[in-house]
Parts: C-alpha cells; structure tokens; sequence
C-alpha cells in the first residue's frame, strides 16, 4: 500500500511514500482594501424618491407581517395551482409541434434555447388583442418583454434622443413610469387629472409651456382603465379628445392597461382600439390576467420609423435593438407558460379571468360598503368609487406620509400606500399628502373587515390628536 508521507520518510510498510514538494511560505494575509463610492459617483436617478418608494414600502410590509396590507397591488392568488404550470407548458408545446409544424429539435431549441429577441408568443398576443381588446395590429409590431416594466424602459429609451425630449404624465402617476423615466434621463411633466381622468386645458398649457422653453414633448402616459393609483377612467369621449389634441399637438399616447379586464359594467374601448393613425403605443402586461410570476408583458409599437436613406421599419423593430443589449431575450418558458394559458381559453382572458373579476367586484363592494359605515355621511373621511380594478383612494384631513404609514402598521396592524409616492413626478413635489390608496386585490372579505376595523381606529385616533394638536396651537 502506498500512502502519503508529507516528512519525505518511508512509510511503515516500508513501500515507497510519495514525496511531495515542500510548500511555499504563504505571505501573510493582508488587510482587504475597501473601494468606497459617494453618491455623487453614481447615476443620480439612483438618490431619486420615485426609485426608493416600493423598497421603502416593502420594507415596511417586511418588517410588520402580522399587519393586514391594504398597501400590496397584487392579484388574487386562490385560484392559482401548481398543476396547472404543467399542464401549460405541454399545450404551448403541442401547439409549437401542430399548429406551427416544429419538428422535435426545433420544439426544444425554441424552449431551450436563447430566442427571439421580439419573443415567441407574439402571434398568441396580437390574437389575444384582437379577442378582447378589438385591437388588430401585425403581430410583427409586438415586443414581448420582461414584464410592462421593461416595455416601458424600451419605449422611453427609444423616445429619448435628446435634453430637449421630455414625457407628459397624468398625475397621479405609477411609480414605475417615472422611475423609468429617471433611469433614462427624461424628465415628467405632470398633468392634472380632474374627475374626468384628465384636465385637457391644463395639458394644453404643459405641452405649450414646454415647446416654448425650447423643449420637445414626446408622449403623454395614461391609464385610461382604472388608473393606478387614483382608480379613475376615461370615458369614451374622453379618449376620443385625446387623441385628437395628440394627432393636433404632435405626440404619441402610451397607454398601459394592466386593469382592463377588472370592470363592473360595460368596457370602454381602449385608446388603441380607437386609434386611427398608431398615435397610440400600447403598453401591456399578463401579470394580473395570467400570473406575475412569469414576468410576461409587451409593447405594440407599430408605428413607422423611416431612415437616413429613406428606408422605412416598425419602432418595434428599434425597440428590439434596445431589448437585445437588456435583456437579450424574454424567457421562453414563462413565454411558453402566458401561451399556454392563451390556447387553453382560445386566446381570450376575459372568460378566463371571469372568476377573478367576480372576486374583485365583490371586494371593491365591500370596501366600499365597509368604509361607509364606519365614517358616515358628515365624515371629514372621503373616499371614491372606482368600476373596476384594484383601488380605492381615502382623503384624509391630516398628512398621511411614511412615517405616519410606519406608525399605521407598529401600532395597528394595518398597512395602506401614502399617495404622495404617486405625486412626486417632478422630483420635488410632495403633492397627495392627505391622501392614502387602499387595494382589496388579494384580500379574503374577513382580513377586509379586520383592516378595515383597524383603519378606522387609527383614522379615529389620529385625527383625534390632530384636534388636540390644533387646540395646543
């Protein structure tokens, strides 16, 4: 047996031992060197409010998990079964082999593999559209992105070819659209929005206002559906009128419409369904009609962008350069699970979703009807009614600000988002501040009534001490 003898001698069977070199002194450890970073040395959309609000909310929402969470804009999860992940995959699968005629090693390379820069669902997508949304678009004109969150960055990457380019917002606006607007370095305008969803002379007077200080307007974001965070929509002569003045003042409208589906009553026809000359660049997500975790949204961008030497493309076609150096792709298999979802329901959600809807109308009726009750008619306590989607907004007669949000959940367990968040799309303003947005989404009815006890408590208290404060003064 020959065994290892690190002395160089002969082992005690006496066979010969292997004789390993003598190991080389080590120098001694040294201090590691810390390389320290000021913010001055870092992107300065990275010190901007409109990056830290969801870090700072989640971090609240963390660190009180017993508090009911009006706060979180989630959808409903008990419908959801690890079943049907499966069972999604292998029907994108057998579509990939009949429908569009994959052989074996193309299916597995298409799932496999690094794909399509403008992604593989694409097809399903404008179907989908066309089902549920009376949109008909080429589904060339699609980009299928990681989440609305992307589409949004490519959109204003693209837009943003100079200082002079600046993005219209009707205010309040989702954090995430100003966010990515800082990171690309365009500055929001905020537009009023008024009961109607926006006030028209006061984007008049943005879009003017901006041209005459040397500055290019290039497109206004709205949510004509159930807008986050306000919960307000447009009527259908409303989004008649805007898109006329953008035809008339030069500027394209993106739309986002995560909410559509989630409606009481009759739907207004999107914007895009209405838009006659692609004045629209439609923003969508399947992370409340499908599941968010697949992280599946996209962009339809057909409008046409024409060239030094007079060539002409689709913008979905520059957004996919951009896309490429991003994130390369979107996952296959979460395209593939969103595509299964698609053929499994003929490519229509609104059948799909029916059951979710229900849940949210009754939600919404309860929260409602819940807040009525317990601040009644003479309340310094306001809330709207909104017809669809996930969100109520209270006004408030005292600042509702983080810190106060932060008291809300320590001492009573129950969680909500400060509108200021939603206001802030200059960088400066703290507009909203008596305001707070409640979400029912993925609430049970007995967590409503329990946070809603909760609210009202703290509500009570607070503006009992607001009085008292009042009567020091």
């Amino acid at each position: 047996m020959t065994v290892v003898d690190l002395t160089g001698a002969l082992s005690e069977d006496r066979s010969p031992a292997v004789v390993l070199a003598p190991v080389a002194e080590l120098p001694p450890r040294r201090t590691p060197v810390r390389t320290d970073l000021s913010t001055e040395e870092l992107h300065p959309s990275l010190e901007d409010p409109a990056l830290t609000s969801m870090n700072l909310l989640n971090e609240i929402a963390n660190h009180y998990p017993d508090a009911v969470s009006f706060a979180a804009g989630r959808p409903y999860e008990e419908f959801w079964d690890v079943d049907d992940l499966p069972r999604y995959l292998a029907r994108f699968t057998e579509h990939l082999r009949t429908d569009l005629g994959y052989s074996e090693e193309r299916v597995r390379r298409t799932l496999f593999q690094y794909g399509r820069t403008k992604g593989i669902v694409h097809e399903l997508v404008a179907a989908n559209l066309e089902l549920d949304e009376d949109i008909r678009v080429d589904p060339e004109s699609i980009v299928v992105t990681v989440g609305c969150q992307e589409a949004m960055v490519l959109v204003l990457r693209a837009l943003r070819s100079g200082p002079k380019d600046v993005l219209l917002a009707v205010s309040p606006t989702y954090v995430g659209l100003t966010g990515a607007a800082r990171l690309v370095d365009m500055p929001v305008l905020p537009v009023a929005s008024g009961a109607a969803g926006i006030d028209f002379d006061d984007l008049l007077d943005q879009v003017q206002g901006a041209r005459a200080a040397g500055l290019r307007p290039r497109a206004l974001y709205v949510m004509p559906d159930f807008a986050n965070p306000s919960g307000v929509s447009m009527t259908e002569k409303t989004r008649r009128t805007l898109l006329q003045l953008a035809r008339e003042e030069d500027f394209l409208l993106l739309e986002d419409n995560p909410y559509g589906l989630f409606h009481s009553g009759e739907r207004v026809p999107t914007c895009k369904a209405l838009d006659e000359q692609r004045r629209v660049v439609y923003l969508g997500s399947f992370a409340k009609t499908v599941l968010p975790g697949a992280r599946v949204g996209y962009v339809v961008a057909d409008q046409t962008v024409t060239g030094p030497d007079g060539s002409a493309g689709l913008l979905a076609d520059e957004l996919s350069k951009i896309k490429s150096m991003l994130t390369v792709n979107t996952p296959a298999l979460a395209q593939a699970i969103v595509g299964g979802k698609l053929l499994e329901h003929g490519c229509s959600l609104v059948q799909a979703n029916e059951g979710v809807r229900e849940v949210y109308a009754a939600n919404r009726a309860r929260l409602a009807d819940g807040l009525a009750a317990r601040f009644g008619t003479g309340s310094p306590v306001t809330w709207n009614a909104p017809a669809g989607g996930f969100f109520v907004v209270v006004t408030v007669p005292f600042p509702a600000d983080d810190a106060l949000l932060t008291r809300s959940a320590r001492d009573y367990g129950v969680l909500w988002t400060p509108m200021h968040h939603f206001y802030d799309v200059d960088g400066h303003g703290r507009n909203g501040t008596r305001s707070l947005r409640l979400s029912c989404s993925v609430l049970t009815p007995e967590q409503i009534d329990t946070g809603l006890d909760r609210l009202a408590l703290f509500i009570t208290d607070e503006l009992a001490r607001t009085r008292r404060g009042a009567e020091v003064r």
